[in-house]
């Protein structure tokens, strides 16, 4: 990137977390956000983010808290930057001209990413004079802790759009996708929803309870899957023949449980999944959790990083 200079627009929960990890880098961030609680939000949010920054290494020599400003709008916070990180509501409408404002005042060679979860850059991107260095770069919650990055092109998305976004999220520290082809929820949100709604059959069905079927993936795939994949763990388990032996083996019974799901409605499952959750979380409040886990990503990051 030419210049050292991010923009965050919009400092909720997925912005700070992002402003939190460019300053860590040793990237000066220029914020905004129309609450007028934006601000205060924010700096909180990476005050407590910094010292777990610290501690996986992750900061930089020179970075600092200190190097975040803070504008009243997109088009001045947008101003001479090289990379900028939109993480406003995930409404189509808004997201439209908040795009128009940002592609308006972000100087031309910038490339402009959203951290929508499953909006349709192409579409986003109706009113921008200049849709193609726009992508989608959606990160996973807390962004500042989550290696993932989506990186998905839009109709009009130029090739060195995307390549700019894959080495900037890559410079960083994450670990950027190359999503080829426009879907709603990208691929990743894709994947966990369809896991979700077997989970909720099995629930629903009567099969398991709620807490049941979370400790099934947590103390089972789960801790594989946070070193790699579905594919790569089949491989495994076809043993020395990989994943020849698994397709021509074990591949036939696996079809015959996804011949076995039902077309399921997670919404009809709404009042029993709200009581296991309460059920399974045992008086422990949304802020308890999140704590808990982060301690828990922090060891698994160690892990997972090493060689």
């Amino acid at each position: 990137m030419p210049s050292q200079t991010v923009a965050v627009v919009g400092v909720g929960t997925i912005g700070a977390s992002w402003a939190a990890i460019f300053l860590a880098q040793g990237y000066d961030v220029r914020a905004t956000d129309p609450s007028p609680q934006g601000e205060a939000f924010a700096r909180r949010f990476i005050a407590n983010a910094w010292p777990t920054l610290e501690t996986l290494g992750w900061v930089v020599p020179g970075a600092s808290q200190q190097r975040m400003s803070f504008h009243s709008s997109p088009t001045e916070a947008c101003q001479g930057v090289s990379f900028v990180q939109e993480s406003g509501p995930e409404r189509e409408d808004i997201k439209i001209e908040t795009f128009k404002e940002m592609d308006a005042a972000t100087p031309k060679d910038a490339v402009i990413a959203s951290s929508s979860s499953g909006l349709l850059i192409s579409r986003v991107t109706v009113k921008c004079a200049h849709p193609e260095r726009c992508v989608i770069g959606h990160p996973f919650n807390p962004p500042h802790l989550i290696p993932l990055v989506e990186v998905v092109a839009g109709e009009k998305t130029s090739e060195d759009a995307i390549a700019k976004a894959m080495a900037f999220y890559q410079a960083i520290g994450k670990h950027p996708i190359h999503i080829k082809k426009e879907v709603k929820g990208h691929v990743a949100n894709r994947l966990q929803a369809a896991l979700w709604r077997e989970a909720v059959s099995l629930v629903a069905d009567g099969v398991v309870s709620v807490a049941d079927a979370d400790a099934a993936i947590a103390y089972g795939p789960g801790l594989r899957w946070a070193l790699m994949g579905p594919h790569l763990t089949f491989h495994l388990a076809g043993g020395e023949g990989g994943m020849t032996h698994f397709m021509s083996h074990l591949a036939p019974a696996v079809q015959s449980w996804i011949d076995d799901f039902k077309d399921t409605r997670v919404t009809d499952a709404k009042q029993l999944l709200i009581d296991g959750v309460a059920e399974e979380a045992a008086g422990r409040s949304i802020a308890d959790l999140q704590q808990w886990r982060d301690r828990k990503l922090i060891e698994i990051l160690k892990v997972s990083s090493a060689p």
